[in-house]
């Protein structure tokens, strides 16, 4: 396996060198890809002129701050052009512990192609968060849970590997949120498009050092996508009935008795064929408008 842990930065100058040499030290054969929003405090610079100590680190400049899930997009793209087979996602300031790289990555060899490291199994944890956020984080991921049927206990979780062939099958273009409701959403499109999922439990710890990007209108838009998107899911039936509806009131003009059987058959055929190739691009059938955009 080829793993590749990407790792979005803004001003993370206090924590990068430091995660560099722990990512080489726990998963030794994992590329490491930054995505530097274009950092003042000189993060990209850190990361080359570190370079030169290890044998596959690499470092994706962007001029200015775009986003966690538009750094996850453009980090997956790159990997997945230059052949990298196991992605991870990891932040940068230690709350991911890196010594959970390996266990994050063994289930992928097991045929899972989605892995989330996970606060809320057996043996996940959160040390000193204070009890109202612990709720609120809970009560989002069983909302989250609950709305589309994700079937994971925390959907938010930013430490996780996906394998090459679901970022494949997915549509990245159209994965449009940020913060949250990106894994969130990375989670409920991954489902639709048939990966096998499981969680392994972790520690998250919160940063020691550099600021935290975290805000509220994060969290605010992440409910109101959930919300949706099982808005989207809620209706998606009610609109293939009406397709199918218009498909059969378009056949009322068709060939008379004598043809039907033939006729029929052809039609049938045809639909089957149509809902098996749709099977493989769940979105269009997903019940979701394609103008609601997240910037």
């Amino acid at each position: 396996m080829r793993p590749l842990v990407v790792i979005p930065t803004y001003n993370e100058a206090e924590n990068i060198e430091r995660m560099l040499q722990r990512v080489a030290e726990c998963l030794p054969e994992a590329g490491v890809l930054v995505v530097d929003d274009g950092s003042p405090d000189g993060t990209a610079e850190l990361v080359e002129a570190a370079r030169g100590r290890y044998r596959d680190v690499h470092l994706l400049r962007r001029n200015e701050k775009s986003g966690l899930g538009s750094a996850y997009r453009a980090g997956f793209g790159w990997g997945l052009e230059r052949g990298y087979d196991a992605f991870i996602e990891m932040d940068c300031d230690f709350s991911h512990d890196p010594a959970a790289l390996p266990g994050l990555v063994a289930p992928i060899d097991e045929g899972y192609e989605v892995v989330i490291g996970s606060r809320y199994v057996e043996g996940g944890s959160i040390p000193n968060w204070a009890w109202h956020r612990e709720l609120l984080s809970r009560g989002g991921n069983l909302y989250a849970a609950a709305v589309l049927g994700l079937g994971v206990r925390d959907s938010t979780a930013g430490f996780r590997c996906y394998a090459a062939s679901i970022l494949q099958r997915l549509n990245l273009k159209r994965i449009r949120a940020e913060g949250y409701g990106f894994q969130i959403e990375m989670t409920y499109r991954s489902k639709q498009h048939g990966a096998a999922i499981t969680e392994v439990p972790i520690s998250f710890v919160d940063r020691a050092a550099g600021e935290s990007k975290m805000s509220s209108f994060i969290v605010v838009e992440a409910l109101a996508l959930v919300t949706w998107w099982g808005l989207g899911r809620l209706f998606a039936p009610l609109r293939r009935l009406g397709r199918g509806k218009k498909r059969g009131a378009g056949a009322g003009d068709g060939p008379g008795p004598g043809e039907v059987g033939a006729s029929s058959r052809s039609t049938r055929s045809s639909g089957a064929n149509g809902a098996s190739g749709s099977s493989g691009s769940p979105d269009s059938d997903s019940g979701e408008p394609d103008e609601l955009r997240v910037r």
